[in-house]
């Protein structure tokens, strides 16, 4: 039974860095006729109040002090998909700006050992030049050719890194679809704020924009979350952390198909340089997956 729980929680952790990934599409998408800030202003509103709808039971007995908590870090997170949705809408190179993305698991540590005093594992010591020079390879195309939307993904990066940190120090007493839907609804009010002050709303939308919004409000955001906190109610943490690892990857791929997107080969590099500090620096984690998975077979 336990094998078999193993695979499930496998391949729905698998299935859920495929529909991030499809995220990056839908949204790209989007964004031909939505403001980008209006555009994740709702989609995280209304993507909240479907998981609120989907876990209503959770709600019950809910701790004011551990809501501010959660509505904080809500805030946090609407301050990094702000980065993050100019970064794609300006970039010319989804797959490039996943990596840098992504770069948020690297900065974790980084980041607790300048705010907490958290003494990082050697292995992150290891991952950051790695990534340092991933990141530098990624700015270079036939020379250097850089796009400022890369200054946005990696604001996002440091974002999520930052948002991270304050989940694993913040103690909230409550489900994680809770404060998933909690997250989604305060990020999705606070980007609809700061679109009202500084966006012009369309006048009409057409079908074909609609249909993409509706896939990443309801697919990309709503149906991954709910599989990913079913995933990971059926592994241990430190196995879903290095599966997740995947979603650049897959974002890469899809962008190549969906919009012919093409590397260089310094870009490339760059790439399989972040994708290798990113295992480094959950090396641990990558070892204690390994040994679930042996003593579960």
């Amino acid at each position: 039974m336990k094998t078999a729980g193993y695979i499930s929680a496998e391949s729905i952790l698998v299935v859920v860095t495929i529909l991030a990934a499809a995220g990056w599409i839908f949204s790209k998408e989007a964004l031909v006729g939505l403001p980008p800030l209006f555009f994740m202003g709702m989609r995280f509103i209304i993507a909240g109040f479907v998981l609120f709808l989907a876990g209503q039971k959770y709600f019950r007995g809910l701790v004011w002090e551990d809501v501010k908590r959660a509505s904080f870090v809500g805030v946090v997170m609407g301050i990094t998909m702000m980065f993050w949705i100019t970064g794609l809408d300006q970039s010319s190179n989804l797959g490039v700006g996943a990596f840098i993305t992504s770069l948020g698991v690297v900065l974790v540590p980084v980041l607790a050992r300048f705010m907490f005093g958290a003494r990082p594992p050697m292995t992150i010591w290891l991952a950051l030049p790695i990534a340092v020079l991933g990141l530098g390879l990624l700015a270079l195309n036939n020379g250097l050719n850089f796009e400022f939307a890369q200054i946005y993904f990696l604001g996002a990066a440091f974002g999520s890194a930052l948002q991270l940190n304050l989940l694993s120090r913040f103690s909230m007493r409550m489900h994680s679809l809770v404060l998933t839907a909690i997250q989604l609804s305060v990020s999705g009010g606070l980007l609809l704020c700061v679109s009202l002050l500084t966006e012009t709303r369309p006048s009409d939308i057409s079908m074909e924009v609609a249909g993409w919004f509706l896939a990443s409000t309801l697919i990309a955001t709503s149906l991954r979350f709910w599989l990913q906190t079913y995933g990971m109610s059926l592994t241990q943490v430190s196995h879903a952390a290095v599966i997740m690892n995947l979603e650049p990857v897959w974002t890469a791929i899809l962008a190549m198909l969906w919009f012919s997107e093409v590397m260089g080969v310094v870009q490339l590099v760059g790439c399989v340089l972040i994708f290798i500090a990113m295992l480094v620096s959950r090396w641990s984690q990558i070892k204690a997956a390994i040994r679930y998975k042996n003593r579960v077979k």
